[in-house]
């Protein structure tokens, strides 16, 4: 997969500074790397040079995407316990291999049941990062990054900076002042409703669009203020359109696609991702398994996510695009099928033809996200795109949002 030099990682793993079985539950785990076949671009020599040197130079950053490994069994009473635990360890070991060297990684999201049942709950989030800034604290690979200079830091050391982040700020309920509260734990990145409305706005599942509330519109002014990014990427259509409107600050959509490709409610409109960049700000395109679909390469694999890439490249720009994968090390549809409340078909299949995305295993290529981002510089390599194009696709854009965003 290239030559992806200078990573100082040691050996460790998640929670050794524990005893299992006696500080704490051990489940058995996926492979961070090797669980299924993999996949790489293939490259003449000339270009295998080029990529080397590019993994080196450029600043490499997930916009989006969930850095832990699942429970190697997936069923549905061993996924719920795993979940209940709340001790997500990081892939360490599958990060040491990437060219990654920053991730805004979103905890448990939807799937923290730790005190409650139900999800979002502002107890689970705080425990939720807690335990993973915790376990972060006693190894020196991955360091807790608060601002940029953390992330330019960890890719001159050969290092991972780990960017908390949610994907809703349904956990804050009413309080504004929860939003100084998780800034103050770590949290840089906040999104503004899940696929399920809420305080905020609506959410992309719901049949209805009520756009952005007042309550909204004073958490995006603080959320400006205070100096933490915001994510529209699981609002509805107006709902985005409104916090775009709202902010004095560009505004991220950190893992989606285009509708014009595939029209489902997970895809975003022309009209939002263009919104969205003419106000300065950046669109992640995803590649979670059956979501950024796309009827010339029906067959989910790197191809298919890259039909979005060039289409929002085209739309608004190669200055307002990246990629937020919103992948993981494990199996993902089986993540699907153990946690059916995500809906996967209620927001893929095309709300135009009503025609439903094919089951795959996983997307070819872009399986978890050491394979992915090594492969999505190799393909950039491959399709002619320049350095400098290189540099602001898979870090540039998001570093120049971020200094103009964060404090």
């Amino acid at each position: 997969m290239g030559d992806i030099a200078g990573k100082k990682y040691s050996g460790y793993k998640s929670f050794q500074y524990l005893e299992p079985g006696v500080d704490y539950k051990e489940i058995e785990l996926a492979k961070e790397i090797g669980r299924v076949e993999p996949y790489i671009v293939p490259l003449s020599a000339a270009e295998e040079k080029r990529v080397n040197e590019l993994y080196k130079k450029c600043v490499v950053i997930s916009l989006h995407d969930h850095i832990w490994s699942l429970p190697a069994d997936m069923t549905h009473p061993q996924f719920m316990e795993w979940g209940r635990l709340g001790r997500t360890g990081t892939a360490y070991e599958g990060l040491s291999a990437s060219c990654l060297d920053a991730v805004f990684d979103n905890l448990l999201d939807g799937m923290g049941f730790i005190t409650s049942k139900a999800s979002w709950h502002f107890e689970d989030v705080v425990y939720d990062l807690g335990m993973r800034l915790s376990d972060i604290a006693h190894q020196d690979f991955v360091i807790r990054c608060e601002g940029v200079k953390d992330i330019l830091r960890a890719h001159d050391e050969g290092r991972v900076a780990f960017i908390p982040s949610i994907e809703c700020a349904t956990p804050i309920e009413q309080e504004l002042d929860r939003i100084d509260v998780l800034y103050g734990l770590g949290l840089r990145m906040m999104g503004i409703a899940y696929s399920q409305s809420n305080m905020l706005g609506s959410g992309l599942k719901e049949d209805g669009d009520g756009g952005l509330t007042s309550f909204g519109r004073q958490a995006v002014v603080r959320m400006n203020k205070i100096g933490m990014a915001i994510d529209v990427a699981h609002s509805s259509m107006k709902t985005a359109l409104d916090t775009v409107k709202a902010s004095g600050k560009p505004v991220f959509i950190s893992h989606a696609g285009a509708k014009a490709i595939w029209n489902s409610k997970r895809m975003f409109s022309d009209e939002v991702i263009k919104a969205c960049a003419e106000r300065g700000g950046v669109i992640g395109i995803e590649a979670s398994p059956r979501m950024a679909y796309s009827k010339k390469h029906p067959q989910m694999d790197i191809e298919t996510v890259m039909d979005h890439f060039e289409y929002c490249v085209d739309l608004v720009g190669i200055d307002h695009v990246t990629f937020g994968l919103d992948i993981l090390y494990g199996d993902h549809v089986g993540l699907h099928d153990a946690h059916g409340a995500i809906g996967v078909d209620q927001i893929t299949y095309n709300v135009e033809t009503e025609e439903r995305v094919p089951r795959v295993e996983y997307v070819k290529g872009l399986e978890n996200p050491t394979e992915a981002y090594n492969n999505i510089v190799r393909w950039l390599v491959k399709h002619g795109y320049s350095d400098d194009e290189i540099g602001k696709i898979v870090g540039g854009n998001v570093l120049r949002v971020l200094e103009e965003v964060w404090c």
